[in-house]
């Protein structure tokens, strides 16, 4: 990536570690995928809302060739292990690889088409 990924840090203490370990992580991607153009990261940290109550939401958005885009940004069900960041952030770049890895393919060629069948 030609230019460092933005990253936004909301209701979490944004620290020099947290920058770290989110660009370790992009780092990653684009040495396996080596086309991510572009690419943002936002960490909302825990709310006193019921809906997402005391779990951390990674978002990622990555830019490739071609306007591909790879877009995580689920929020997690009710689960306790998202109350631990480092565990969303690994769970959210998770995600991101898959889509990566998939996009990859389809920009390689690797995935097949198959032929609409004609209705009649």
């Amino acid at each position: 990536m030609q230019t460092p990924a933005q990253i936004e840090v909301e209701s979490a203490e944004n620290s020099p570690k947290l920058q770290a370990a989110i660009n370790q992580r992009i780092a990653e991607l684009e040495t396996r995928f080596g086309r991510v153009t572009a690419g943002r990261v936002v960490v909302k940290g825990p709310s006193d809302r019921h809906e997402t109550g005391g779990q951390y939401q990674v978002s990622i958005w990555l830019a490739l060739p071609n306007g591909r885009e790879v877009n995580i940004g689920r929020t997690p069900k009710e689960d306790e292990r998202y109350a631990d960041l480092t565990f969303a952030l690994d769970e959210a770049f998770k995600r991101a690889r898959r889509q990566l890895q998939d996009q990859a393919r389809i920009m390689r060629g690797d995935v097949k088409h198959h032929a609409q069948s004609g209705t009649g």
